[in-house]
């Protein structure tokens, strides 16, 4: 339908004089769109590979309206899964280091700052991988600048070759310098796009969850931010730190690609590269060795705190942490259980999995925390990501530290319903449900839900807590040391005090080795 007949055109304006910025790298042109002005693809660095990224700069004016390269990835993934978490694919290069900028306008002061680290663990992913990454929305609503990055992933940000010279000292995190790269570039900049350098919240989910407890665990990262929103972030051994030398590794991955020399690995071809690094990679997990794409323990990052503790020097950088109620279970081949189905029935489909003995320590526990929820939903249950998530926040609070504990708690009508899976909250802290199809049955919920994350978010970045945006009566305090208290946002958001500590470690005693055993059928069933 055109414009004039029941749907109002966009304002766009895009010419030589509009949406002009003078950077510490040269002069950028973005466009306005609405009430926002949008930039996008700018670079805050160039690097060469294995090194750490430099200042760059250009000559005239650069046109930033075109989103930059990604960082080229190991495997290409097949499309699936877009009903759950839409995607979008760009081109990829090793010359990533670009930022995105959507802002109320280049004329605004002091707004808070809101810069996004996108998930795929060090590995994969994209700042605009998922189509609810757009920053439109929050910047509009929130009347704040939302910036997300792109840097290097895999090998490229993430392989030791410390032992080949002092010019790789910390090649095992160049991409955590990339993201420290762009933080500095922010502070240098953001002013002239309306927003204040003194008030920069990181927030991530999954892998950008983990890369803000990295840059906590970084020196060279303090003072680049003044609070964090870790969503699903906390995964423990599933994003372990790198530790060790990756000196066998790389000369696995010369004596693969037919090379005498490290220097040689600067220019192979990132195909030949990352095929190599592919074909040798199952021997080293096999054998624990190291395999880099992850956080490399050295001087410059002092590993995991749930291992080494946390650095004292960032226990004023408060944080927000949580999970969804399923995440990745969600996702695996278990029955789905018939609505309708008695209490008698439902505990004997539970004792079926767990057997009696675990179903009668479980049950109880898990009504108790849950008491909305069909019994039969404690088989979809995570417990990867909440054990060490109770743990972190216990260990963040007993330091002093201000941290603030929530989980997503609201079913989706997938396949007559879908417990919440990993991503799922990620539109709406974007204020991004109308970009995704799974929260258009009950709008009407799924919007007062998106209300109560998203001013969370913005008060949170506002004032440095949460509070404020939740039922009249639902009081958000930050964790102590042996209190947990949790938004859970769902059909009924509240706030419950330590409501599943006692449920979390009993019913991963009993599912860990069920779990194990599904995804080992499933990667079987995957190969073959």
């Amino acid at each position: 339908m055109a414009a004039g007949k029941g749907i109002m055109a966009h304002r766009f304006l895009y010419d030589a004089e509009t949406a002009l910025v003078k950077t510490t790298g040269g002069t950028v042109r973005g466009y306005e769109w609405d009430d926002l002005v949008i930039f996008k693809g700018i670079p805050y660095a160039k690097a060469q590979r294995f090194h750490r990224p430099e200042k760059v700069s250009w000559e005239g004016t650069l046109d930033c309206t075109s989103y930059g390269y990604v960082c080229p990835l190991l495997t290409a993934d097949p499309p699936q899964g877009e009903l759950l978490v839409p995607h979008r694919y760009w081109p990829m290069h090793e010359n990533c280091q670009n930022l995105n900028i959507w802002t109320p306008g280049t004329g605004e002061k002091n707004l808070p700052v809101m810069v996004w680290l996108h998930g795929g663990g060090y590995f994969a992913g994209s700042a605009i991988e998922h189509e609810a990454y757009d920053g439109a929305a929050m910047a509009e609503n929130g009347h704040c600048v939302v910036v997300s990055i792109n840097h290097r992933l895999n090998i490229l940000g993430y392989l030791d070759l410390s032992d080949f010279g002092e010019e790789y000292e910390n090649s095992g995190n160049t991409g955590t310098d990339d993201i420290i790269a762009s933080l500095h570039w922010i502070q240098d900049n953001i002013a002239s796009f309306g927003g204040d350098p003194g008030n920069v919240t990181l927030f991530g989910q999954s892998g950008g969850g983990a890369k803000i407890t990295t840059l906590l665990q970084t020196p060279e990262a303090d003072g680049l931010f003044q609070k964090g929103i870790i969503m699903s972030g906390v995964i423990g051994p599933v994003l372990a730190d790198q530790n060790g030398s990756g000196k066998e590794l790389v000369e696995a991955l010369l004596a693969k690609l037919h090379l005498s020399a490290v220097k040689d690995l600067e220019t192979v071809p990132y195909a030949d590269l990352a095929a190599a690094y592919n074909s040798i990679k199952p021997e080293f997990e096999k054998k624990g060795a190291y395999t880099g794409c992850a956080p490399h323990r050295n001087r410059f990052y002092l590993g995991d705190p749930l291992q080494n503790g946390f650095r004292k020097e960032t226990l004023s950088v408060p944080l927000v942490v949580g999970s969804v109620f399923g995440e990745f279970t969600s996702f695996l081949p278990i029955p789905k259980y018939p609505a309708g189905l008695s209490g008698e029935e439902e505990k004997k489909a539970v004792a079926a999995v767990l057997g009696e003995e675990g179903a009668a320590a479980c049950i109880p526990l898990f009504e108790k925390a849950y008491p909305e929820r069909r019994i039969t939903d404690l088989l979809v249950l995570d417990f990867i990501f909440r054990t060490p998530e109770q743990q972190y926040i216990r260990l963040r609070a007993e330091d002093g530290g201000r941290v603030w504990s929530y989980l997503f708690n609201k079913d989706a009508k997938i396949n007559g319903r879908q417990t919440p899976w990993h991503c799922i909250d990620i539109p709406y802290l974007f204020h991004n449900i109308d970009l995704v199809p799974y929260t258009q049955p009950d709008y009407e919920v799924n919007e007062r839900i998106q209300d109560e994350i998203f001013e969370s978010a913005m008060n949170f970045a506002r004032t440095g807590d949460p509070d404020g945006a939740l039922p009249a009566g639902e009081k958000w305090l930050p964790s102590a040391k042996d209190f947990e208290y949790t938004a859970v946002f769902g059909e009924k958001t509240e706030v419950r005090t330590n409501y599943d500590r006692d449920l979390i470690p009993v019913f991963g005693k009993y599912m860990m080795p069920i779990m194990q055993k599904r995804m080992a059928e499933t990667m079987s069933s995957v190969a073959h």
